[in-house]
């Protein structure tokens, strides 16, 4: 049983090019930083000190159109400026450089010999389990997109797939052994909002009935 984090363990997509291979997603590079090649990152792990540490390699997920795509890059360096994470890769020297990489989603490889983190689990793991809103089952978890924002669970529901974001607020609870995900999705997520009923125009309203005649000037 745990609570859900943003992040998932994966099989690689068509994004990464290599055999197939157990994988954890940890980062997203986000924007250039300054002008010697830095990068500022958004973290999908909760343990950065054993993830970033110099020398870490870690597999791109970019469009195949990117020069980036099916290549690695390592890190030199992480640092942090006013509470942000930014990193400082081999070969990324200049601020061109880094632009490139803007969105690439970062990928650590062969963790299926590590031991898990908290709260994050292989897509197999949640492929198939029940969906569970007040305690009532809604669906079950079709597959799971990895999209360089968040996660996205999609969910089969009364014959229809609804992305569902993997985050917390709207998943508070994965329990693998019950086999359920519980959901609280806001309304509208998994059934269509009742339509508003039209207001009436005032111009439509009918004028004040009388038995003939003109009004009084």
């Amino acid at each position: 049983m745990g609570v859900a984090f943003a992040s998932t363990w994966s099989t690689p997509t068509t994004d990464v090019a290599d055999a197939p291979r157990t994988q954890l997603r940890v980062g997203r590079l986000t924007k250039a930083h300054g002008l010697k090649g830095a990068i500022k990152l958004e973290l999908y792990t909760d343990d950065p000190e054993r993830r970033f540490v110099p020398g870490a390699e870690f597999s791109l997920q970019v469009p195949e159109s990117s020069p980036w795509h099916g290549k690695h890059v390592t890190l030199r360096e992480l640092r942090w400026y006013n509470g942000h994470p930014v990193g400082f890769f081999e070969g990324v020297d200049d601020r061109t450089a880094a632009e490139s990489l803007v969105k690439a989603i970062l990928w650590v490889e062969h963790v299926e010999q590590e031991a898990p983190e908290p709260d994050a689990w292989y897509d197999h793991q949640l492929v198939g389990l029940a969906v569970v809103r007040d305690g009532e089952r809604i669906g079950e978890v079709a597959h799971v997109d990895h999209l360089p924002a968040q996660d996205l669970l999609v969910v089969r529901s009364g014959g229809r797939d609804i992305m569902v974001p993997f985050v917390s607020k709207i998943v508070p609870e994965v329990d693998i052994e019950a086999g359920t995900i519980t959901v609280t999705p806001p309304a509208g997520l998994f059934e269509e909002l009742p339509e508003e009923p039209a207001s009436a125009d005032p111009d439509d309203e009918p004028g004040p009935t009388g038995t003939g005649g003109t009004a009084a000037e």
